[in-house]
């Protein structure tokens, strides 16, 4: 592997700022090996286990770090969890336009006693306010992705299966993912039975969306249009340019922060993007770290990086 210096890497950097001459750019720009050794670099100067799972889905190109190592899935497996509904409606065992009943009592995988989420660890705060009355499953599928409703997640769940997720993710190729529960089951969570994932697995049903092939080119473009709409864009997109797109998944619990989802340049260039994170201590801290390997590598895809 050949390292940049320390001059040649304060070229490459300083090419990537405004105005910087293509020539600068193509004559010290670093190859995806040397971009490898400075994420791993920069991630180890934070508190905390990364992985990141990068690919350009124009040229293949891979940089893989802890792709296979596993973390809680914290909110990412919500994901995996749309792609079962817009599965079980393509299978006519739902309808999009199907009608929930909002409750907040739910049964224990371990011993189905019931438990109850708390409004304070929820992101979504109107949900709540509409108990006992109904909702479509279209909008809670909404509310799970674009402002991580832990309500409207069980609610889900509750109605197309867990392990019915984990199947259809061992369909698309994702062999390590797995969806046990949804959220807040205490009695689950003591007995280690937790929803986890890996950046490559990520990486894998994010391309498959990318490409128009989970469950159907129609399907794959709706879910990624909600993707399209997350309110929570501290991590991946925070330091990319305003007319590049992202859409994606955030997840994050105590020590535990994730970004995850697929990347479009104005060009029509896409990549996927993964970044874990585990046994953080500061979650902003976290949030910049995972926005600068973000912001380095979109620069070195948008220069046609080889």
């Amino acid at each position: 592997m050949r390292f940049l210096n320390k001059a040649s890497w304060l070229i490459f950097l300083i090419g990537f700022l405004p105005g910087s001459g293509s020539f600068v750019l193509a004559q010290s720009r670093p190859s995806l090996s040397e971009l490898r050794q400075q994420i791993e670099q920069e991630l180890a100067r934070h508190p905390g286990v990364f992985a990141v799972a990068f690919k350009d889905l124009t040229t293949g190109q891979e940089l893989l770090i802890r792709e296979k190592e596993r973390f809680h899935a914290a909110s990412t497996m919500k994901t995996p969890v749309m792609i079962e509904v817009y599965r079980q409606q393509a299978q006519h065992k739902l309808a999009l336009t199907d009608s929930i009943l909002v409750k907040n009592e739910f049964k224990s995988i371990v011993d189905g006693s019931p438990f109850s989420l708390p409004i304070r660890v929820d992101d979504d705060t109107v949900t709540y306010k509409q108990l006992g009355t109904k909702r479509t499953l279209a909008s809670l599928v909404y509310d799970m992705i674009t402002v991580s409703s832990n309500l409207a997640t069980n609610l889900i769940i509750e109605k197309v299966d867990a392990r019915k997720v984990t199947q259809t993710m061992r369909e698309l190729g994702a062999k390590d993912i797995e969806v046990w529960r949804g959220v807040e089951d205490a009695k689950a969570f003591a007995k280690g039975l937790n929803n986890t994932t890996t950046a490559y697995d990520l990486m894998v049903i994010y391309e498959k969306l990318a490409q128009g092939k989970v469950v159907s080119p129609e399907a794959s473009q709706a879910m990624i249009g909600i993707l399209l709409e997350q309110k929570f864009n501290e991590s991946i997109p925070a330091k990319l340019p305003k007319d590049v797109k992202v859409a994606h998944k955030t997840g994050s619990i105590t020590g535990v922060r994730h970004d995850s989802g697929i990347v479009y340049l104005p060009d029509g260039r896409t990549y996927v993007l993964v970044i874990l994170s585990k046994q953080i201590k500061e979650d902003l801290e976290t949030q910049n770290a995972m926005a600068t390997v973000s912001e380095w590598l979109h620069r070195y895809v948008s220069q046609g990086g080889k």
